[in-house]
């Protein structure tokens, strides 16, 4: 399908992408693979090759799942070694409910009392809900909101940014730079992944859509590996939040790439994504 094409038509690709209706995953693999050789054609990391600061690369936030309180705590020390746990994204919509919700915020907050907390709760709250644990969420010092209410319940997003005292950002509910403008009036920020958006060129787009609507931008991950997160990680110096903690949390993660130094995940200097397999021996 792509055989008759070089890396440098770019836009020929992705209109072929287009009309065969590629997944956005394997759309990302090949857009990704396409930056990696443009950057070791020109012999320039991406981020130096966009003219990017690592400077302004914000902390990653260290995940911890909807579990128990005991284990919510736990899982916060698990963390520490690793990032220090000074950022703290929560998941939350619990199917035991918002009371569940609130013991685990409150474990948590305890356990780690001057970490940044900010909260996700993957579609998991009715539209009287996310007002709710808005509110006592706000009591709490958490920063912002992500995904509070399911896809497709976008209609009710206006009114919970009108009664909400924290920022709402929306994950599932934004895919691509095309959703971007109907939601621009009811919430205040997005979170662009790679494996959603269909890979880098995409997720510029994004941003800079993102950032002409006054929203702020996050980027995440789903269970990415160091390949994915590094090559998110070129283009972090142009986030706000930064959710990308996934292949910490694998064992025997195949790629070498950006490395987390004092909680901030920095590319480094090789060229393209900078990117290796990893050598094990066994």
């Amino acid at each position: 399908m792509l055989e008759a094409f070089s890396p440098w038509e770019h836009q020929q690709i992705e209109r072929v992408l287009e009309e065969v209706q590629v997944p956005s995953a394997a759309w990302a693999s090949i857009d990704l693979a396409i930056h990696d050789w443009l950057g070791k054609r020109v012999g320039l990391p991406l981020w130096r090759l966009w003219g990017l600061n690592r400077r302004r690369i914000v902390p990653i936030s260290s995940t911890v799942g909807i579990s128990d309180p005991d284990k919510a705590r736990q899982r916060v020390q698990d963390w520490i070694p690793i990032t220090g746990a000074h950022v703290l994204k929560i998941k939350l919509g619990s199917p035991d409910g918002i009371a569940a919700d609130q013991q685990m915020l409150l474990a948590i907050r305890d356990e780690a009392p001057e970490a940044e907390l900010s909260v996700d709760a993957n579609g998991g709250w009715s539209l009287e809900e996310g007002i709710e644990m808005c509110n006592w969420l706000a009591s709490q010092g958490v920063r912002h909101v992500e995904q509070p209410l399911a896809p497709g319940k976008e209609v009710d997003l206006p009114q919970l940014y009108k009664q909400s005292p924290l920022p709402i950002f929306v994950d599932e509910s934004c895919k691509t730079s095309q959703d971007i403008p109907p939601l621009a009036n009811c919430v205040h920020g997005i979170n662009i992944k790679l494996m959603k958006s269909g890979g880098l060129t995409e997720a510029i787009r994004m941003v800079h859509t993102a950032k002409a609507c006054g929203l702020q931008v996050m980027f995440g991950c789903y269970s990415d590996s160091t390949l994915a997160n590094t090559a998110a990680s070129h283009l972090s110096p142009l986030a706000d939040y930064l959710d990308l903690d996934s292949h910490l949390n694998l064992v025997d993660d195949p790629f070498l790439g950006a490395t987390l130094q004092n909680g901030h995940l920095i590319p480094n200097n090789l060229p393209g994504l900078g990117v290796k397999r990893r050598e094990f021996n066994h």
